[in-house]
């Protein structure tokens, strides 16, 4: 079962933490360190899971092995974010790497992926749209919150909830053009 809480004003506190470890682990590998998903939206309902955006300039062995180090544990199996609609760009665009937290550490989901690429600016626009915009953050609360009580199946949670992201990501892009948005610096 999917479960959504109330924001839970810990949680930057808490990426602090998990980033400055992350950092330590990773040295110069790490571009930046970013708190990404809806736990880095102030006032934002969401599942207690922080989700942290490692940038890196490759997806290569060094990074995988620094963090397995660190008691990361890597998930294979999710390789690929989702792509967009229309989205140009080879397929490549959209790999990462995603590892689970050591033991004994809060619930956190890292994806490593590389500085550029449209699948690592994809979620500090989101992530940056919806702190500018509490209206649509608070239908994105109310679409997860509808979706994880009638959902049977909650491995089909982010699958459902995918299409919706990317109609906010696609205000977001234009939201961006209009403003000259740009990420800022990093969060760790």
């Amino acid at each position: 079962m999917v479960e959504i809480i109330p924001y839970q004003t810990r949680w930057p506190a808490e990426f602090e933490q998990i980033a400055s470890a992350q950092r330590q682990a990773l040295g110069d590998l790490a571009l930046r360190i970013d708190h990404i998903g809806s736990t880095a939206v102030p006032g934002l309902p969401a599942k207690d899971v922080i989700d942290i955006q490692i940038t890196v300039a490759r997806l290569d062995g060094a990074v995988i092995a620094a963090l397995e180090s660190a008691g990361y544990t890597r998930v294979e199996a999710n390789c690929r974010d989702h792509r967009p609609p229309n989205a140009e760009g080879p397929e490549s665009d959209w790999e990462k790497v995603f590892f689970r937290p050591p033991p004994g550490q809060r619930r956190t989901n890292t994806h490593v992926r590389m500085a550029g690429r449209p699948n690592q600016r994809y979620p500090l626009l989101f992530r940056d749209y919806l702190r500018a915009h509490p209206a649509s953050a608070a239908a994105y609360a109310e679409l997860k919150r509808r979706l994880a009580e009638h959902l049977s199946d909650p491995q089909r949670y982010p699958e459902v909830k995918d299409a919706a992201v990317d109609l906010i990501y696609f205000a977001a892009e234009e939201w961006a053009a209009t403003t000259g948005w740009q990420p800022g610096p990093a969060d760790a």
